[in-house]
């Protein structure tokens, strides 16, 4: 018997979960789907410049967790490019942070529970500057 998936854990949600071309006439069967813990390697690692141990700190798994979910990812998105696809962000074995572990690195945790930043303005997760 295997062991339970490990939840991984994610700073925040996509304030969209839906892109593709704007004028396409996709079928269902053209929909890419991303879990939510795949949107968020993307988003350390490429968007938060953090390295894949860091991620796996973050995220509260392994490193070699994070490079295979990251794999799949990228995969991912390069088919919704090359192939205009539409992509759908939904899913995946995941909890959302709480803001208070030790660990958390991704610069916005406890702002983001309350939707503010240390200056008082709205916080976005994606764009923490």
């Amino acid at each position: 018997m295997s062991r339970p998936r490990k939840r991984r854990r994610v700073c925040c949600l996509p304030k969209n979960n839906v892109f593709g071309p704007l004028h396409s006439s996709a079928g269902h069967s053209e929909i890419v789907i991303m879990s939510v813990d795949e949107y968020e390697t993307i988003r350390l690692i490429d968007l938060q410049g953090f390295t894949q141990e860091e991620c796996a700190e973050q995220m509260n798994i392994a490193r070699t967790t994070v490079q295979r979910i990251y794999t799949d990812a990228r995969r991912k998105l390069a088919e919704f490019l090359v192939h205009g696809r539409l992509i759908r962000i939904e899913g995946g074995s995941y909890k959302l942070c709480n803001g208070l572990e030790k660990t958390c690195r991704c610069g916005g945790c406890r702002r983001h529970r309350w939707g503010i930043n240390p200056e008082g303005n709205n916080y976005d997760c994606q764009n923490p500057n």
